[in-house]
């Protein structure tokens, strides 16, 4: 090998390291927030984390595309949020339900909290992806509307009318869970 090849070898594995070293930080900057992100998409801890992972590899991949490092976290961001809405389209094609009895006995506020909360969850469960992301980008991320817009890289009047109709169906799909006679 001559040493013009071994030269040049040297300098792309040391531009390597410093773009692996960069993207490396980068991502550390931002590992919390994104799993509390797919936490809040996915709604199991678990799944979070192999949908961060899996976005930290799609991202090392994509690395080349980004454009800005001042971007890095909304590129990241969207690329998490990609991650779960494949996951939760998967698991849609191979719903299964719950089995066993939720029923505990607490006191009766304490018991309504609960029970509203497993039957939001369950809700959430039977929406589609779209809709189960756009709640829990505003309601479990606690974003607002712009921001979600910038994250999904949508109109800010197209996140206002996907959160309308997907209100609109969670309302749809609880109801027709609720056992007659409960009052919601």
């Amino acid at each position: 090998m001559s040493e013009t090849v071994a030269a040049k070898r040297g300098v792309a594995s040391a531009t390597d390291a410093k773009r692996a070293d960069v993207f490396r930080r980068l991502v550390e900057g931002h590992l919390d927030d994104s799993y509390r992100l797919a936490s809040a998409i996915l709604g199991s801890p678990t799944d979070a984390r192999d949908a961060v992972h899996d976005a930290f590899i799609t991202g090392w991949q994509r690395w080349p595309s980004l454009r800005r490092t001042d971007r890095f976290g909304a590129w990241f961001k969207r690329i998490v949020v990609n991650n779960c809405k494949d996951r939760l389209r998967k698991a849609a094609r191979r719903r299964s339900e719950p089995v066993g009895d939720r029923q505990v006995a607490i006191q009766p506020d304490l018991a309504k909290a609960v029970q509203d909360r497993i039957q939001i969850e369950e809700g959430l469960r039977r929406l589609r992806p779209d809709d189960r992301i756009i709640l829990a980008l505003r309601y479990y991320r606690d974003l607002k509307i712009d921001q979600i817009a910038e994250l999904l890289d949508i109109p800010p009047g197209t996140v206002t009318s996907r959160l309308r109709n997907a209100h609109i169906r969670l309302r749809r799909v609880i109801e027709r869970s609720t056992p007659q006679g409960m009052t919601r």
